[in-house]
């Protein structure tokens, strides 16, 4: 069941923002979203929160200067998303910038597990002989993996941005925005992030040192385009910090001054990165890097990212999308064979969803989770085969249930049913025996049944309310796009009422529409939808303009409708 609502708009706010030179409608919308200064739409870097508020991040930078003084060897150990990879990619650039002696090494998703395991503690000082690992976007839960170090002499330096369990792992130092007493005010920092902000702490520390000075400082800007894209990638909270970073990160690709791989992913995925957009990050760019750590090797993708030759990042941005194209079609396969599982599947009666194929690939479950909690709207745990017995599973959830505290619950509830797990509010991973299946289904939807009301179970489309008439235009789509929009921070979504003029299937899969209202009429699409709409619709809609044969016209991007 899906249903439109109007997010409540306080008046006060509104009116004060728009006194404070915002366009009315933007007010508006901003307002809805909990803004309440003009100065927190600020995009300047300067507005940043300070590295100094991030816990430990200046004993961080102390160890990183007496370690790149002393030529001490170091390998940053990444994680194996898009995340991970640009945090991989700006901790290996940036350090270099400093001096560092510095390499990496990914883990291989099938075969080390996620974070800083003991395999593959004893994997990197058998082929990098490090004394220092510096853990990216990982590591806040690799308590054994640390303990392995440690007992090998290697000191270990984690930067994560993940909840931590109940032990902190003996590091020699964490940053991590979310270790408890930390009083960093943006708790959603994505782990590249984290890792800007150490190298931000690094550089100063240098400064103070003489090591460098104002003016013969690295440019750590340099390095946002790649922070824009892990950050957008990683679905985390656009909160006002974020959105800083994004911004940032997308006027250095719209100005052309970005990475070879970065403009070789645009160029492969046929976008262009002078109109860059926060939608381009997450649905073009993200997917084809996440593709190598899914399916091969995220070394593949990530030196697509810290290469700057352009033949060479090029090719390997080909190689990307034809991995990216092998994974979609594993993918639709596996979505296929999940709804056969889920034939007999009830959502009225059930309040979540785990699914277990012995044909799956380990790579590609968290999007199908994703896909199916799409399509159901409930809390969903896609298991494929792992090593000896063992089953791995990746999760995502919908508001108001924080699925890493769901699987802490059922952890303690069946002491020993869960081997491992981690994650956050809406996406987490876990490992348990073939043969628990069933329990841990039922102990799940205990959790679920118990957490969640009908009212939370059912999809509600957010709006904006009405649009006026004169802003159905271009010039205010423009408006729109100079701010960045993403998770936590949604893209505005009007509601109105319009007699369906024409409607027609395009492709098979495509439901086009030519809307009116008020003697004007729109262009219409609702992607992936093919039921015909009434005479009189209430829509959902998204305002695109979308160019054709060199006329740009405004379409309605359907998001939800319902007769009227």
């Amino acid at each position: 069941m899906t249903r439109i609502t109007t997010r409540p708009c306080p008046f006060r706010t509104s009116e004060m923002l728009r006194q404070g030179g915002i366009h009315p409608v933007l007010a508006r919308i901003y307002a809805s979203r909990g803004l309440l200064d003009v100065r927190e739409l600020s995009s300047e870097l300067a507005s940043l929160v300070p590295p100094g508020a991030l816990m430990q991040v200046d004993a961080a930078a102390a160890f990183l200067a007496d370690a790149i003084a002393a030529g001490k060897r170091m390998t940053i150990v990444a994680d194996y998303d898009c995340d991970g990879a640009t945090a991989c990619a700006v901790a290996l650039r940036g350090l270099r910038m400093m001096g560092a002696n510095v390499d990496y090494i990914v883990p291989d998703r099938v075969v080390h597990g996620y974070g800083l395991t003991p395999e593959i503690v004893e994997l990197t000082a058998r082929e990098k002989s490090p004394d220092i690992i510096v853990t990216v976007d990982n590591g806040i839960a690799s308590v054994e993996g640390v303990l392995e170090a440690n007992r090998r002499g290697i000191e270990v330096v984690v930067t994560d941005h993940h909840l931590p369990g109940d032990t902190l792992p003996p590091a020699r130092v964490i940053v991590n925005p979310n270790q408890p007493e930390c009083g960093f005010p943006s708790k959603h920092l994505a782990g590249v992030g984290v890792v800007f902000y150490v190298l931000l702490a690094l550089r100063a520390e240098m400064r103070k040192r003489g090591v460098f000075d104002a003016q013969g400082q690295p440019k750590l800007d340099s390095l946002l385009d790649l922070v824009a894209l892990g950050t957008v990638a990683d679905v985390v909270r656009l909160d006002a910090n974020n959105r800083i970073l994004v911004a940032q990160g997308i006027k250095r690709m719209r100005a052309g001054r970005m990475h070879a791989g970065v403009a070789a992913l645009f160029r492969v995925a046929g976008r262009e990165a002078r109109s860059a957009s926060p939608f381009d990050l997450g649905f073009a760019l993200g997917p084809r890097l996440n593709a190598a750590g899914r399916l091969e090797d995220m070394s593949l993708g990530i030196e697509c990212l810290v290469t700057d030759d352009l033949g060479r990042a090029w090719a390997i941005a080909q190689q990307l999308n034809e991995i990216n194209l092998k994974r979609r079609e594993i993918e639709a396969d596996m979505q296929d064979t999940a709804l056969l599982h889920l034939d007999s599947f009830e959502p009225a009666s059930s309040s979540t969803i785990s699914v277990f194929d012995q044909g799956w690939h380990q790579g590609v479950i968290g999007i199908v989770a994703s896909r199916l909690k799409e399509k159901f709207f409930r809390p969903t745990i896609t298991f494929a085969p792992g090593n000896e017995g063992w089953i791995k599973g990746s999760g995502r959830s919908i508001p108001g249930f924080h699925l890493r505290d769901a699987l802490d619950l059922v952890s303690k509830r069946v002491p020993g049913l869960i081997d491992r797990f981690g994650g956050h509010a809406m996406a987490a991973g876990l490992t348990i025996r073939a043969d628990h299946f069933d329990t841990f289904s039922q102990a799940f939807e205990e959790v679920g049944s118990a957490w969640l009301t009908q009212a939370q179970l059912e999809r509600i489309v957010e709006t904006d309310g009405p649009l006026e008439d004169e802003y159905y235009s271009t010039q205010f789509i423009e408006q729109m796009d100079g701010q960045v929009w993403g998770q936590g921070f949604a893209p505005p979504v009007f509601c109105d009422e319009f007699r369906v003029v024409s409607q027609r299937i395009l492709k098979e899969r495509h439901l086009k529409l030519l809307l009116e209202k008020n003697g004007r009429r729109y262009d219409a699409i609702w992607f992936g939808h093919t039921d015909s709409l009434a005479d009189r619709a209430r829509v959902a809609f998204r305002l695109d303009a979308n160019e054709y044969n060199g006329v740009t016209k405004v379409q309605l991007l359907v998001e939800h409708a319902e007769s009227a």
